[in-house]
């Protein structure tokens, strides 16, 4: 009968060993979601770039188009 029985001090380390196993994913998904912002935030920052160095190619292309069209 004692042999059906489960023992206790191995529940308990399997208990203690099943939170530390937690524990490190829980630490291993704190770093991946901050990578993962830390990369949303540089897109985004990207995103805005491009778009002010859009801008700044247009403006030039203009400038040179009504210095092209001067008469000379």
């Amino acid at each position: 009968m004692s042999d059906s029985q489960p023992d206790l001090r191995m529940l308990i380390h399997q208990q203690g060993q099943t939170l530390a196993d937690m524990g490190g994913i829980r630490d291993d998904l704190a770093v991946l979601t901050a990578v993962a912002m830390r990369q949303d935030g540089t897109l985004a920052a990207l995103l805005t770039e491009v778009r002010a160095m859009h801008s700044q190619h247009s403006r030039l292309a203009n400038r040179v188009r009504d210095l092209e069209a001067q008469p000379s």
